[in-house]
Formats: C-alpha cells, structure tokens, sequence
C-alpha cells in the first residue's frame, strides 16, 4: 500500500452493528480513518458535511436502502466521485446489476473474507487517486495550452497592429486615428448589442471589432506618397488608385487568414479592410455592395470612420465640431450609412463627444 500522510477517510454504511464493528476493525487496522454509519439518510448528511474518499455500503436498511442511497450520491455534483463498494448478501445477478446501475463499482458478497474487502478498498482508493491526478494533469494542460494560444494571439494582434499604426504614421500626424476609431467601432457595437437588433453582436464580436478595426486602412502601405500625401482633391485617376486600399489591405489580410481559417478576428480584419467604404445605396466601393449585403462589421466601421475624419484637423480642412458632423452623418442615413448603425450612433453620441474632448484635450 501507498504510504499516506493523511488516512484516506471510509465511510461504512449498515444497519447492523456487528458489521460496522467487524469492518471498521479491520480497516482501521490496515491505516484507514473509518466512519460508521448505522443508516442510510445519516450517511447522506455526513457524506454532505464531509465527503468520505470512500463509501462501503449495505443494501437492505430500514430507512433507505441502498440503492437510492447509491442514487442520491451520484446527483450530488460534490459527492457523484466518490466510489461506492456495495456489500450485501444478496447474490443474485439482478441485485449486482441494480447496484452497478445506481452507482456502485463494486459489489462484495456477505459473508466476506476481510483481506478481500480491503484489496477491493485499497484498489478502488487507487483508482480514484490516479483519476484525480489525470484530472489535475488535465486542468494544468488546459491551462498550459490556453496560455500558450493567449500568448500567440496577443503576438499576432501586437505585429498587425503595429502594421496598421506603420500606415497610420503615413498619413496622420496625431497617431491617435486607428486608437479612436476602435473605441468608436467598440461603442457602437455595444449599443447595436444593447438594443437587442443585431443578435450576431455578443461579447466576443465586440472584441474583435475593437482588434480588427484598425485594420481599415492597412492597405495604404502599397499607396505612393505623392497620391496619399497630397493636400489637394485628388483627380479621377489618383482616385482609382487610391480606392485600390481597400484590396490590397484585403488581400494582405487573407494571405494571413488563410493560416488561421477559423481565427474570427482576422476574418473580420478582412471584411473591414475590404467593405469601409461600401455604401448603403451600393454606390461606394471597390465592389459596389447594398444594404445588408456589405458585412455587419464594415457598416459600423463606415460609421466610425467618417465620423473620426470630420471630427479631426487635416492640411486641407478643420476640425468639425459633433454637432456637424452628427447632422452630416445624419443626412447620409440610407445613403451612405446603414439606419440601424446611425440609431446606435444617435444613441452613443454624447460618450463620442467626450471621447473627442479628451483625445484632443
């Protein structure tokens, strides 16, 4: 037998006196901590206020017998693991197989030989130590496994992000335009879940809007200075370049996300990139998608977007005030922007403003 610092704990279960007195002998004698029990609801509340490594349990009991004893041990979610060894002297197949049914591991025949009782015990009481370190070795490699794909995450949000605040650097002199516009994509995602009408919005769509927003505008990077740098309108061909963004961003993003298929924030990295500058009406860009059938993410981008642009100073404009720029935002409700995304503006307007106030103050 495993030495033990502390004696496993059995808990005997029988009406008749001379059993628990024989069975407790023994056992005590092989090192155990034994707990006689003359009744099978006496067992049940003592089982509850501290739970036995074991349970050796008679069947035919005035009270209870053992076998709903057995049942109600196993609904309990603090007792169901501990093992019961039914002893009884009935013999019959049906009896073993009605104690295996409501519980039991094992099932021993009175009269017993002591020595038999006690191997059965001491296997028993092994069996549940070596479940219970597979259990806590499992926990510890969940844990290990959670933390290492926490840790690969947290990598690969640290370099696209510092890719999207590389292209951010190239055309905004604040370096605080992708930081707003993810607290912008955050609020309206949570007043679109508040609401109750978008039911796609959970916790976690709301953190990856906030990851994969400021990947919008990524595709600049392939964007030559002298068309995203120039202070004036841009001419119709300058344009066409510049609208090419919203691909090469796309594409940049799905070169990544087809290693990671299921990985739902660089999916919706994708959408944004993409889709930003679709319009309601379907008469934006680069695929001139309507209504519903741009992605959910890229209408409140849209939103944000606009919004964080008119709200900022620029070599060729000044700075709009909310007031402005809600009732620009406003005009363009059907047009430009999705309704519902303009009612989750609406409604998250006076925390924008002072998000405005303290980004600029």
């Amino acid at each position: 037998m495993r030495e033990r610092l502390v004696p496993e704990s059995i808990m005997i279960v029988d009406d008749q006196p001379e059993n628990l007195n024989l069975l407790g002998l023994a056992l005590r004698g092989k090192g155990y901590d034994v707990r006689p029990v003359p009744s099978g609801k006496i067992a049940l509340r003592a089982a509850a206020m501290a739970a036995p490594d074991l349970i050796l349990l008679d069947i035919h009991m005035p009270d209870m017998d053992g076998y709903e004893v057995c049942r109600r041990l196993k609904k309990d979610e603090r007792l169901r693991k501990i093992p019961v060894l039914f002893i009884s002297a009935m013999n019959g197949t049906e009896d073993k197989m009605r104690a295996f049914d409501a519980g039991g591991v094992d099932y021993v025949t009175k009269p017993f030989q002591f020595e038999e009782v006690c191997a059965r015990v001491m296997t028993h009481l092994e069996l549940r130590r070596l479940h219970a370190e597979l259990e806590r070795h499992n926990v510890q490699l969940q844990e290990l496994v959670a933390a290492q794909v926490k840790e690969i995450s947290d990598s690969q949000i640290a370099v696209i992000f510092a890719l999207a605040k590389l292209s951010e650097s190239r055309d905004d002199d604040t370096g605080k335009h992708i930081d707003r516009v993810r607290a912008i994509c955050k609020m309206l995602a949570m007043e679109l879940a508040a609401n109750g009408e978008c039911p796609a919005i959970d916790d976690t769509y709301v953190e990856n809007i906030f990851w994969a927003s400021p990947l919008h505008d990524v595709g600049k990077v392939g964007i030559v200075d002298a068309i995203l740098l120039k202070p004036g309108k841009l001419t119709a061909d300058e344009f066409d370049v510049m609208m090419t963004h919203t691909i090469i961003g796309a594409k940049t993003l799905e070169a990544v996300s087809r290693q990671y298929r299921n990985n739902a924030f660089l999916n919706m990295g994708v959408e944004i990139a993409r889709s930003h500058h679709e319009r309601w009406d379907g008469a934006g860009y680069p695929d001139g998608l309507a209504g519903e059938n741009i992605p959910l993410s890229a209408r409140i981008m849209a939103v944000a977007d606009v919004y964080d642009a008119l709200r900022s100073e620029r070599p060729y404009k000044t700075a709009f005030s909310h007031e402005k720029t809600r009732d620009i935002i406003l005009e363009e409700t059907g047009a430009q922007f999705a309704p519902l995304i303009v009612n989750a503006f609406r409604c998250a307007e006076e925390n924008l403003a002072e998000l405005y106030e303290r980004s600029y103050n």
